[in-house]
């Protein structure tokens, strides 16, 4: 790899040089994956099932509909707290 940039349509994080984002396409698992300290947000909203199966193919916005919270809204406190590691 080239400059720590992961391959192009390949989702690896170790390799990422500046700072992770979140988006709402992302699913739940890659998010905790990318920094286990991200848990607590999911919690904070109803979402305790982080290690059920559910969590491995559904994305941020799915899992946010299905438990009733606004997706925008948690990208963006996670994105922050990502920024300020």
């Amino acid at each position: 790899m080239k400059d720590n940039v992961p391959l192009k349509g390949v989702r690896c994080y170790r390799y990422m040089s500046d700072k992770m984002k979140v988006s709402k396409d992302m699913l739940v698992h890659e998010i905790l994956e990318m920094d286990r300290e991200t848990a607590p947000f999911f919690f904070e909203i109803g979402m305790h099932c982080l290690g059920c199966p559910a969590s491995r193919s559904e994305t941020l916005e799915q899992a946010c509909a299905v438990h009733g919270a606004d997706a925008d809204a948690l990208v963006d406190k996670l994105n922050k707290f990502l920024a300020g590691k």
